[in-house]
């Protein structure tokens, strides 16, 4: 049995050097929610030292509300924004003597790809021939396997769902799950479910070092390998 863990990077408002001591993969920011070309070096390089997976975590440009706003973002914008962050991100992994191995979008367009196959056929327009991190069963997945690409459907200890198997929305009762053992429990429950192959990580989360950690004991003390994207 193995599984992926990965959390959000390079975001300014985690510790990421002790994230990377516990993930396998890491969503790196690329700048338009939040960012930098000097963060994006040293996640990266710290990335390569630890032997952990590095993904483009690419958003609308947004900074000011950290990407989580809805955006009406024209077909041709989409792909040329999505496409200079990846580029952005490959060139500073390149830099580390790593490769970028997948896209995963961010905060409102990560939500707006599961639905919308305008907006996620942009991202996969501009994100060359990445494999990409994605909620499962979402239009975006489906849009990457259908092109050949390869799907990493993902997880989430951290956060409530519905009823109907979405993410409970941020500022709703429930939307967000506290306390190591409980989180660590769903991610073993996860895990165990055959639906996903990553386990995603809220690195904004308070505690998510803590419980990034107790998420990686719970995990490998129910037999499961940790291997990268």
């Amino acid at each position: 049995m193995h599984v992926d863990l990965n959390a959000d990077l390079g975001e300014e408002v985690t510790d990421d050097v002790a994230l990377l001591g516990l993930v396998t993969s890491a969503n790196v920011a690329c700048g338009y929610h939040a960012g930098s070309p000097a963060i994006m070096r040293a996640v990266c390089a710290e990335a390569a030292r630890r032997g952990v997976s590095v993904g483009a975590q690419v958003s609308y440009a947004d900074r000011e509300n950290f990407g989580r706003l809805p955006r009406e973002v024209a077909f041709d914008l989409l792909v040329e924004q999505v496409a200079d962050q990846v580029g952005l991100l490959a060139s500073i992994a390149e830099s580390a003597g790593i490769l970028v191995r997948y896209v995963k979008p961010h905060g409102a367009l990560y939500h707006r790809v599961c639905e919308d196959e305008e907006q996620a056929a942009a991202v996969l327009a501009g994100s060359g021939e990445l494999p990409v991190l994605g909620f499962p069963g979402s239009v975006l997945l489906r849009g990457a396997a259908s092109a050949g690409r390869g799907t990493h459907p993902e997880g989430f200890p951290d956060r409530g769902y519905t009823d109907e198997g979405r993410l409970v929305p941020r500022g709703q009762p429930g939307a967000h799950v506290a306390g190591e053992e409980q989180v660590s429990a769903r991610a073993v429950a996860l895990a165990r479910s055959g639906t996903v192959s990553s386990l995603c990580l809220h690195g904004d989360s308070p505690g998510a070092v803590a419980h990034a950690a107790a998420v990686r004991a719970a995990l490998v003390g129910a037999g499961f390998e940790l291997v990268p994207l």
